[in-house]
């Protein structure tokens, strides 16, 4: 029966609830090997064995909110806090572009500090230096008309993981946040033009297969170009310091249940995965992923970005990064793709909203 479920995920990209309840209960060492073919065969028929490098740049570990997992959550008085310059993050992107990164992922804490006015500034300039890099932001929850300004200064993608679609779970672990705001920041984003990325964390206390089917059904509803999919990993500062966190094998799971529902989408097999298993990214680019991001930020703050324990490759150079996660790569089989490396779907969508006309010519980024 469960081998039935997932070969009618890979025949229609989509099932029932119950369906995938029935595949998350009763999962074992056979029908998951099922499913990660199944998951692999779907990816390189959409996207070959191509695996797409970007360059992650940490700019703020400052954050107003208060999530309980989270290592730089405001509550937590033991954050070495830091704020790179507009200088610093330009700098960032040159040596990016020295090692041949054509999209650049502007990551940081959701900080008052960076404005409107100076995030316009920074995508400004790093737009005018390499008009035709890629910028992913991932900033957190603005206002309509923030997200509209960046947008509008050149800005193209935007990663804001929805965490949970299950609400009670969401107001469980984030004390004061709204879970109705969350979601409609997806939607705003999505409307404006933005390629979006969702994500939700694997192995939060209390989750349950319920909750992770309701994020299944979340992000197919949204329809986004990307999804970010990690373990929850606990932070030493945190309240859910001696939580049991997420596994590779669960997380591996969702990630091909994500790639079979949503075959277009651009799946980052993450630095949490290679956290917590020395093969993790391996096994999450085995199991349907098709994006890594090595690190762009200074080493003299890669400890500081300490959104969870045991986070690797704080201490690597740029280059050193880049050329560690290449050989991983080829090591597993897969062909590293340093472009833009747009959705597949995207790639020659034309985005109109509010009389802003923006035509992506993507020749030769796929």
């Amino acid at each position: 029966m469960i081998k039935k479920y997932i070969n009618k995920l890979y025949e229609t990209n989509n099932t029932t609830d119950e369906e995938l309840l029935y595949i998350l209960d009763n999962l074992d060492v056979d029908s998951k090997e099922y499913l990660v073919e199944k998951s692999h065969a779907t990816r390189m028929r959409t996207y070959g064995n191509k695996v797409y490098m970007r360059g992650l740049i940490e700019f703020t570990n400052y954050c107003v909110k208060n999530c309980e997992y989270c290592g730089i959550r405001v509550s937590n008085k033991k954050a070495d806090r830091y704020r790179l310059t507009i200088e610093d993050i330009i700098d960032c992107a040159d040596i990016g572009d020295r090692l041949g990164y054509k999209t650049y992922v502007l990551q940081g804490g959701e900080d008052p500090f960076f404005t409107d006015e100076i995030m316009v500034e920074i995508i400004t300039k790093i737009k005018d230096k390499y008009p035709n890099n890629a910028i992913t932001l991932s900033l957190g929850e603005r206002s309509y008309e923030s997200y509209e300004k960046m947008f509008k200064a050149g800005a193209d993608r935007y990663l804001l993981r929805h965490e949970t679609a299950t609400k009670e779970l969401y107001e469980k672990f984030h004390p004061g946040a709204s879970f109705e705001n969350r979601r409609e920041c997806l939607w705003n984003l999505k409307k404006i033009g933005f390629q979006i990325g969702p994500g939700f964390m694997v192995g939060l206390p209390g989750q349950t297969n319920k909750d992770l089917v309701n994020d299944l059904r979340f992000v197919k509803d949204l329809e986004p170009q990307m999804c970010g999919i990690g373990p929850f990993i606990p932070h030493k500062d945190t309240n859910l310091a001696n939580e049991i966190g997420g596994s590779v094998d669960k997380t591996t799971t969702m990630l091909a249940l994500i790639r079979l529902m949503n075959p277009d989408v651009l799946l980052p097999s993450t630095t949490a995965l290679g956290s917590i298993d020395t093969q993790g990214r391996e096994k999450g680019i085995k199991a349907g992923g098709n994006v890594v991001m090595p690190n762009l930020s200074p080493t003299s703050v890669r400890e500081k970005y300490s959104l969870y324990d045991g986070k690797i490759c704080t201490g690597d150079e740029a280059a050193e990064c880049r050329l560690c996660i290449e050989n991983r790569i080829k090591g597993a089989g897969f062909e590293v793709e340093i472009t833009r490396g747009d959705n597949i779907a995207w790639q020659t969508k034309k985005v109109i909203k509010n009389d802003v006309k923006r035509t992506f010519t993507l020749e030769g980024d796929y």
